[in-house]
């Protein structure tokens, strides 16, 4: 592990060395020293204004130059102390128990350690996070905390069930926006096997509200190139519907087709006023964390 950031190691040989909380902190401390930002300070770090010293206050903090020229104790604030609130919405419908390959992580192990990490890296943030989990209902639902123990309840409800027939995808990001009461960030992780127009009418309300929407569509690679193997029966996790093709007669219109999908999910959230990312299952961890934070290291998620 410490040769290699683990946020750019390949997604499941880290899944195999160790279990879901493990990775997570494994991911965001790679993260954290990529951003070149200290682990104890979560990865925003830019100052922002001072306010009055409380008794129990990081005397790190304090400005001294202050204290010594006014005899006034201010400590330094930093942007990763305006607590923000988030909520974190989870696909765990049947169609995201799927791997194209049993050497990868289903999408849906691969967006429970991906969810992980955000939890953690917001909760390192002092930011206050909570999760959504669905499938054709609500599965659980943890309000937002910024306690440290909040952690430990999101790794619990993310071991919970999950595998409905279907997903309410708009459904999970309106509960998720009446629990964010004042403006924050919502973010969707899911394969979006759904029609776009209801979830962006859903992210164009919470934007609305004055809420940031990240969406992550998570995509296992052979569902983008559709590997070339023998005929096959082809089987919906959703539908049941069963279609016998052979790869080489719709290869090309089907990656023609999922290409149009992709587009009409980044136009239909992008008018809607959200960001839009897609994360393959092996794609390193590190690389949707990148996306979900911008280049800078600030993004959205402060």
């Amino acid at each position: 592990m410490s040769a290699s950031r683990a946020d750019q190691l390949d997604p499941a040989v880290l899944a195999a060395l160790g279990h879901l909380e493990l990775v997570a902190r494994w991911v965001v401390d790679g993260f954290i020293t990529g951003l070149h930002r200290s682990p104890r300070k979560g990865f925003s770090v830019e100052f922002a204004e001072h306010r009055p010293y409380i008794p129990g206050d990081d005397l790190r903090y304090l400005d001294w130059r202050i204290a010594a020229r006014a005899d006034r104790w201010v400590v330094k604030q930093f942007e990763e102390e305006t607590n923000a609130r988030a909520m974190i919405v989870l696909d765990v419908s049947r169609s995201m128990q799927w791997s194209g390959d049993p050497a990868r992580l289903t999408k849906l192990g691969y967006a429970e350690r991906l969810a992980a990490a955000i939890a953690l890296l917001l909760i390192r943030q002092r930011d206050a996070v909570g999760l959504v989990r669905f499938d054709a209902g609500l599965r659980s639902v943890v309000p937002p905390r910024a306690q440290r123990a909040q952690w430990r309840r999101l790794v619990v409800a993310l071991s919970g069930p999950g595998g409905g027939a279907a997903s309410d995808v708009a459904g999970a990001l309106m509960q998720a926006g009446r629990l964010v009461r004042r403006p924050g960030f919502v973010v969707l992780i899911s394969d979006l096997l759904v029609d776009a127009e209801p979830v962006a009418d859903a992210a164009r309300t919470l934007r609305a509200r004055g809420h940031e929407v990240l969406v992550l569509h998570v995509l296992d690679p052979a569902e983008r190139d559709f590997p070339e193997l023998g005929e096959a029966l082809y089987r919906d996790p959703e539908s049941q519907r069963e279609v016998a093709a052979a790869p080489a007669d719709v290869r090309a219109s089907y990656q023609a087709t999922v290409q149009e999908a992709l587009a009409e999910w980044r136009g239909a959230l992008g008018r809607a006023g959200a960001r839009y990312a897609v994360a393959t299952t092996d794609d390193p961890f590190g690389r949707p964390l990148r996306q979900l934070v911008g280049s800078n290291g600030r993004g959205a998620m402060v």
